[in-house]
């Protein structure tokens, strides 16, 4: 059985939750993510944004993405994860029921990486990718 340990990015970037909007753009370029998880002071995962947040919430809402921090994206949201050592199967099922894209991987409280649509593609049978695109692609927007 493949656990998603073995399918996930690990050392996924993240960023501090005072980062500027700006540089979480910056820092997703870079990477040639889509997404990047937020931390808090302490380390721990407090949200995740993607470029779909920063394009609705900032750029079409006029704000300042120098001046806006991630933190103000991710104020109370509650946070889908996936432990590092469950099945990719169960990550899976996670994604469908929330209709996300992508999901941290915990091991505790500790980030260890993400798991997103392309690695359950490069990984897993076409039957269980297709299923997967399928249910997110007929969900409404969650952003």
């Amino acid at each position: 059985m493949t656990v998603t340990r073995d399918i996930m990015t690990p050392d996924a970037s993240f960023c501090s939750e005072l980062t500027t909007v700006a540089e979480a753009a910056r820092m997703m370029a870079a990477a040639d993510v889509g997404a990047i998880p937020v931390c808090d002071a302490d380390g721990r995962l407090c949200g995740m944004v993607t470029d779909r947040d920063l394009a609705v919430k900032v750029v079409a809402a006029g704000l300042d993405p120098d001046s806006v921090c991630v933190r103000d994206l991710v104020d109370g949201m509650v946070v889908i994860t996936v432990d590092a050592d469950g099945t990719v199967e169960d990550a899976i099922q996670t994604m469908k029921d929330y209709a996300v894209r992508r999901l941290p991987v915990m091991e505790g409280i500790t980030l260890v990486g993400v798991l997103s649509q392309a690695d359950i593609a490069r990984a897993m049978p076409d039957t269980a990718i297709g299923d997967l695109v399928g249910t997110i692609s007929s969900a409404p927007p969650n952003g």
